[in-house]
């Protein structure tokens, strides 16, 4: 798979079970990436690894057709296992330089950061972006650290150079704005996964992305 990374990051799902409103991931999924989501990351704190991986590569060839790829929150053993293109990694998981060594150079390293220390350290890390978490509160992560808020991505974006997304309470109201505050990429949860019509839901972000980039 051949794919920018700077153009995968911009409209990036973090997929969330529970909010599915009684569909299937499959299906949300394939709504979501016909309405232009460009990168997919699967989050499953609970899943037994077996599992995982059955669903990994289920969403694996869900995204081929598409040329979207497929990222892996926290576990390097079911990235390895699936053939994962990203990891994206927290404070708490394996090291970045770690996660580096194991994986092949192609794939893609993501770095949550929850303040401005995380964000010192990461500058000297193998990591090929950053996750600015959370910018506003959400309810679909409660375990999360004070929010940035619009002045915290510009000061992160005015310190490091590697591209940042942004997630965390991210929807069509303020999509726009997280934009203009020097973010590159949205990485959304609840705005598409529970959205009535999820490949509308993520066309109407392609949309604010087509607005922030006119002149």
């Amino acid at each position: 798979m051949r794919f920018s990374l700077a153009e995968a990051l911009r409209l990036y799902l973090v997929t969330d079970q529970t909010s599915l409103r009684g569909r299937t991931l499959a299906d949300v999924v394939l709504a979501a990436v016909q309405g232009g989501v460009s990168c997919v990351q699967l989050r499953e704190k609970a899943l037994a690894t077996r599992d995982f991986v059955a669903l990994a590569l289920a969403m694996k060839d869900i995204l081929a057709p598409f040329n979207v790829p497929l990222v892996i929150n926290d576990r390097l053993d079911v990235a390895l296992a699936c053939g994962a293109h990203g990891v994206h990694l927290g404070q708490s998981d394996m090291p970045v330089a770690r996660a580096r060594q194991l994986l092949q150079p192609e794939v893609f390293i993501g770095l949550s950061v929850e303040n401005l220390g995380d964000v010192a350290r990461a500058a000297s890390q193998p990591v090929d972006y950053l996750g600015i978490s959370p910018v506003y509160a959400t309810p679909t992560k409660t375990d999360t650290a004070a929010p940035w808020g619009l002045a915290g991505v510009r000061q992160v974006r005015t310190l490091i150079r590697l591209p940042l997304v942004a997630i965390g309470g991210i929807h069509q109201g303020n999509a726009a704005a997280v934009l203009q505050a020097g973010a590159d990429g949205l990485a959304v949860v609840s705005a598409i996964c529970s959205a009535p019509d999820p490949q509308a839901a993520a066309h109407s972000f392609q949309t604010i992305f087509k607005a922030h980039q006119a002149p």
